[in-house]
């Protein structure tokens, strides 16, 4: 009997989202679950293996799933390996396709994230016809897919465009994860939002802002966009400043690559032109004149919770029979 249907998996550092997927790009079924929860990779497989399964006989059962896909944090495509994930709990390298392959029985590939999400604009959302752009996926952390002369590019390793991870304030914010001084994840991530919104509060005593009635601990991007939303000026110059850092980086991923478009996908997006409006000046200001008032800056197409998922499930399409 033939194989009709593919498994995608989109594993971010908040949370890991899965779908059944058939080859027209229907999500048939989906769910999720938290990633952060488990500090041990087997039990997350194991609440994995439980959700799929059920959403699998949904579906139809096992005999229709072709494989299965996988976006992760630092995921190699090459050896199906996520190595040193910063925003993961899980440390070093992690097997995670063959460990699936063991736990489904299923043949698995396995990228990162952000690459899978750019699979995902290209066969079914903004990027639909365009052979070079860039995905920048602001969640959690700030990954990019980049795709040149219609090609994926991993680089020799596997890792090619980790965007995330370039400086851009020498000696600037500290990240987390790993350590760097001044990366683009520590300014335009949510955390990262949510580290300039603090540090705004103790800095700028004469802001007024909504934000004060709460403790340290209850502040989060959710908050910071619902206060900008509603016209708190120091929820404000946070999308401003966090816009220009991230307009400037920009500016240089365009110089490098030149691509048609950059497509932003992921949760700060929400805030639409809060973000959106000094992001692009910030891009186009820093841009040498060959390359101004060029490149399409567009949000994703696609639904949150669909690109990654899709993207993935792409790659599983792609495995030979």
């Amino acid at each position: 009997m033939s194989q009709q249907l593919v498994v995608g998996i989109d594993i971010g550092g908040t949370n890991t989202k899965f779908g059944v997927v058939d080859r027209r790009g229907n999500i048939l079924c989906d769910g999720r679950m938290l990633t952060n929860q488990h500090e041990d990779v087997n039990g997350f497989l194991d609440e994995l293996h439980e959700h799929l399964s059920g959403l699998i006989e949904q579906a139809g059962g096992m005999e229709h799933i072709k494989g299965i896909g996988v976006g992760a944090p630092n995921g190699n495509y090459y050896t199906g390996n996520i190595e040193y994930a910063p925003n993961l709990r899980w440390k070093g390298i992690v097997p995670l396709a063959s460990l699936l392959e063991q736990k489904f029985g299923l043949p698995t590939v396995l990228t990162n994230d952000a690459n899978a999400a750019a699979l995902g604009e290209l066969i079914y959302g903004a990027a639909r016809g365009m052979k070079d752009f860039i995905v920048i996926t602001l969640g959690t952390g700030v990954g990019s897919g980049i795709v040149a002369n219609g090609q994926l590019i991993y680089g020799h390793d596997g890792f090619a465009g980790e965007l995330g991870h370039c400086i851009v304030i020498p000696d600037g914010r500290p990240h987390p994860g790993t350590g760097a001084l001044g990366s683009l994840e520590a300014y335009a991530s949510a955390t990262g939002v949510t580290a300039s919104a603090l540090e705004f509060l103790a800095t700028r005593p004469d802001t007024p802002s909504t934000m004060r009635e709460h403790s340290k601990e209850e502040i989060n991007s959710k908050l910071i966009y619902e206060a900008a939303m509603q016209g708190d000026p120091l929820a404000r110059e946070v999308y401003e400043f966090t816009g220009k850092i991230l307009g400037a980086a920009l500016a240089n991923f365009v110089m490098f690559s030149s691509p048609e478009a950059i497509i932003l996908f992921g949760g700060l997006t929400k805030a639409g032109d809060l973000i959106m409006k000094p992001v692009r000046e910030h891009m186009e200001k820093n841009l040498l004149p060959i390359f101004q008032n060029k490149v399409k800056l567009l949000f994703s197409e696609l639904k949150e919770s669909d690109a990654a998922i899709l993207g993935a499930s792409a790659l599983a399409w792609e495995m030979k029979e």
